[in-house]
């Protein structure tokens, strides 16, 4: 049986439902990104335990199937942000085959469900992690272009520019975390 965990986007929210599951009494086969997978069935009360302890680190179980497929899309492209620099696809061949369906029905169904593109999602994610660089890791604009694949410094001193309304060293002099949740997004 699979789980389907909304808001997984790290290796420490793969820890936290491997252990909500064991201290629920039920020993997952596999945990990845956005899903769970068990052997057989598990019990109402055990369920309930498990969504309480993903809730208090801000996951949640997805049971409709419209929102495991978003879920899974916005899955699949945080972990192409995050490894883009390994991956020799583009983004919509990459995410056609992670998720076996057609681009164009994905971003279709995602448009329709949220009411923006998945490109618009991807640079609103990458921006929140050029926000998070430039203030918690203290990287140059030459270093977050470089890490999150951009094809020059303007491009992303533009779309920085764009989705915020800042210049990204207006944005680093004001000190302030502005960051958004993946969920926000």
């Amino acid at each position: 049986m699979k789980l389907y965990i909304r808001n997984m986007a790290c290796e420490s929210c793969k820890i936290l439902v491997k252990e909500s599951l064991e201290k629920a009494g039920v020993h997952p086969v596999k945990v990845e990104l956005g899903e769970a997978e068990i052997k057989g069935n598990i019990p109402a009360k055990k369920i309930q335990q498990f969504e309480a302890a993903i809730k208090k680190g801000g996951l949640e179980l997805v049971e409709n199937k419209e929102g495991i497929l978003i879920d899974q899309i916005k899955t699949v492209v945080a972990d192409y942000i995050t490894n883009s620099k390994n991956i020799k696809n583009n983004l919509s061949d990459y995410l056609s085959k992670k998720l076996h369906y057609d681009y164009v029905y994905l971003s279709n169904y995602f448009s329709a469900m949220q009411a923006n593109t998945i490109e618009q999602f991807s640079i609103a994610l990458k921006i929140e992690k050029a926000k998070e660089m430039l203030l918690l890791e203290n990287l140059t604009l030459s270093q977050i272009a470089d890490k999150l694949n951009y094809s020059s410094v303007s491009h992303l001193s533009s779309q920085f520019k764009k989705v915020t309304g800042l210049s990204a060293s207006h944005f680093k002099k004001l000190k302030i975390i502005r960051r958004m949740t993946m969920q926000d997004l």
